[in-house]
């Protein structure tokens, strides 16, 4: 190998280097601004907002804008989104208080309930995981009313039920490293999560909105 090929090596080895440093402060930093903003909003009123403004940010890498203002860009979307995004975390959140009570019931008094009641749960259960993991991306990607993203979220969510099982297994594995390795989540939890979150979703909008 002659001098300049072991410059151009060097050269590559070194903007490997830079794209990675580069990525790795850009996700640190969106998980600082999630949650920063979600206790600015003290958690009830935040953690919404922080979280389509992450989905947001991440959206706009997806399509090629990474060279945007990561901060100017979260805090904007966070704005925007305030109350709309709250009446959906809020909607979604009442309905999965609604599910405990019933968990909490079925467990209560399991020995004396049908096998058909527990089953019928759990499914529910499944089918409110489907809303959930599709409604905030909906939200970041598209315009519309509380109750249409639900909807949506459910219809997509069902019949793309591989993409839904796929990013639950994703979630929970972040999740998992997280725990195993606790730094991940001062600096990359959320922040990861929500690419990831947002990729599987990305893949399906693009071709929804081709058709």
């Amino acid at each position: 190998m002659n001098e300049g090929e072991r410059n151009m090596h060097a050269n590559g080895f070194v903007s490997t280097l830079d794209y990675i440093a580069t990525w790795v402060a850009r996700m640190a930093l969106l998980n600082l601004l999630w949650f920063l903003y979600s206790l600015l909003g003290l958690l009830v009123a935040g953690v919404f907002p922080a979280t389509i403004a992450t989905l947001g940010v991440v959206r706009k890498w997806l399509m090629g804008e990474q060279d945007i203002k990561i901060w100017k860009t979260f805090r904007k979307i966070y704005k925007q989104e305030f109350t709309s995004v709250n009446g959906l975390g809020w909607v979604l959140t009442g309905i999965g208080g609604v599910l405990f009570l019933n968990y909490k019931a079925i467990e209560a008094f399991g020995r004396e309930l049908s096998f058909i009641v527990p089953f019928a749960f759990y499914l529910l259960l499944f089918l409110y995981m489907v809303i959930v993991i599709w409604s905030f991306p909906l939200k970041a990607h598209y315009h519309a009313g509380i109750f249409q993203h639900i909807k949506n979220a459910l219809v997509i969510g069902i019949t793309k039920i591989h993409i839904s099982i796929a990013t639950i297994i994703a979630l929970f594995a972040v999740a998992y490293l997280s725990l195993e390795i606790p730094t991940v989540i001062l600096f990359f939890i959320f922040s990861l999560s929500a690419l990831i979150w947002f990729w599987f979703s990305f893949r399906i909008f693009i071709a929804l909105d081709k058709e």
